[in-house]
């Protein structure tokens, strides 16, 4: 099985029992001095929790420095970045979905099982039928079609807002994250997608292990528990996609009547490749926007009742929030030849690891990067979306749901505070993505 979201054989992190652990050497006297990121762990609670200490360091004083544990090269410098967004040819996106972690030949076996394998489509194409599929993603997802689902994302906000206002009113708190943040896009993306007959905690889970199985570091028993969810979301969407005649408006239709290059109707493993993608990001990554966005809003002094009542607050700090704190934290890039980036030599087929949240923060370019200032000169200059033609063909609506919720939320909820234990919550640690998973309010008090 060769899928493209199978790591190769070759991974720097296929050796050993686990492509992660790493020892410290003891300090030698008269040795050379070691490692200075040698203790940074990309997965380490430490790091998830509080990254800007290591992006700063590592724009500063190694900004291209190559991580042994995962065998990456770490790219942190806004300037590096975009040169390598921008040029497809010399960095291509090969990698782009590979398993991070080696999947092992049980997890194989049960993909196998499910007949998954994906064909590149959309991040990790770098063939000719890329542009043609891009084009059909951004005439579905277009500032007309964007502007017309503005009603839908009010009502299902104020649907699922009811829910947390009658959690508040009984049990005096309730959890935005589950709440709201993580159901509104699936909800969204299923009316705009024409999805029915499916519950939309299905999608979600599906979504979600997904994103674990390819970008985190399970262990080999939680490997196979979301193998055979991701198996099943497979099935799913390649029924989807066979269905006939699918409907003329729908997302899938434009799929089926969409012809590659040299004039052949898509293929449906290209199809599925394309849907995977969509659906994933349309909805576990604009959930985890929202999380964030609700969440600092909430911790910022002064910043909750804005939304409600400011003109264009909300989409301003969507904005900041997506410059400093992107749910896409990082994404990959391979060589094609050997080059120099960022005064580092590089051999072809280097892995690198786009620092997409480290640059929001560089100094270089952000005046007082750690503050948020929403409104700020050039804040639509950060690479969230990325840049050049990988950028996100669905920035502009995950950018009007992230807003919308903020609004409907500040407006539904005025009094509401993040509760003691919201310093306390987990966050999503996985390779390319973060963001709380829960964001847990109280009620506000009779005098407030």
């Amino acid at each position: 099985m060769t899928s493209a979201l199978t790591a190769p054989a070759s991974s720097p992190a296929a050796a050993g029992s686990c492509p992660y652990e790493r020892s410290v050497a003891p300090t030698i006297p008269g040795a050379a001095p070691q490692d200075p990121f040698g203790l940074l762990d990309l997965f380490d609670e430490g790091f998830v929790s509080d990254p800007y200490p290591w992006l700063d360091r590592l724009r500063s004083e190694a900004p291209v420095h190559h991580d042994p544990a995962t065998g990456l090269w770490l790219v942190s410098r806004y300037e590096d970045i975009r040169r390598v967004l921008l040029d497809p040819a010399a960095f291509r996106p090969d990698n782009a979905q590979n398993a991070v972690t080696p999947l092992g030949v049980p997890v194989l076996r049960v993909l196998a099982r499910a007949g998954f394998r994906l064909r590149p489509a959309l991040a990790n194409n770098a063939s000719e039928s890329h542009a043609g599929l891009r084009r059909v993603v951004t005439r579905f997802f277009n500032a007309q079609r964007v502007a017309a689902a503005v009603p839908v994302i009010e009502r299902i906000a104020d649907e699922l807002l009811d829910s947390v206002r009658e959690e508040l009113a009984g049990a005096g708190e309730s959890d935005l994250f589950s709440a709201f943040a993580h159901t509104l896009p699936c909800r969204v993306m299923m009316e705009l997608l024409g999805i029915e007959n499916l519950d939309a905690a299905t999608l979600v889970r599906w979504s979600d292990a997904s994103l674990e199985l390819f970008w985190g570091r399970p262990s080999p028993a939680r490997r196979l528990e979301l193998a055979e969810l991701v198996g099943e979301f497979h099935q799913w969407l390649t029924e989807l996609v066979s269905r006939r005649p699918a409907p003329e408006d729908s997302f899938v239709g434009a799929l089926a009547r969409h012809r590659l290059p040299d004039g052949t109707l898509l293929d449906p493993r290209t199809a599925v490749g394309a849907c995977f993608f969509v659906f994933i990001a349309g909805q576990s990554t604009t959930g985890q926007l929202i999380s964030t966005v609700l969440r600092r809003a909430l911790a910022e002094p002064g910043v909750w009742p804005r939304p409600a009542h400011e003109e264009g607050f909300a989409e301003a700090w969507v904005e900041e929030v997506l410059r400093r704190e992107p749910p896409v934290t990082s994404w990959r890039r391979v060589t094609a030849r050997p080059l120099e980036l960022g005064g580092v030599e590089l051999p072809a087929g280097a892995e690198l690891l786009l620092m997409l949240m480290g640059s929001g923060s560089d100094p270089d370019v952000f005046d007082a990067p750690g503050r948020m200032a929403p409104g700020r000169a050039n804040i639509r200059h950060h690479l969230a979306f990325g840049v050049g033609r990988h950028r996100c063909p669905g920035a502009a609506l995950a950018r009007t749901e992230a807003a919308v919720a903020l609004r409907a939320a500040a407006r539904r909820l005025p009094g509401v505070r993040l509760a003691p234990e919201a310093a306390q919550a987990p966050t999503l640690g996985l390779l390319s993505f973060r963001a709380p998973l829960r964001v847990p309010v109280v009620a506000p008090t009779p005098s407030a």
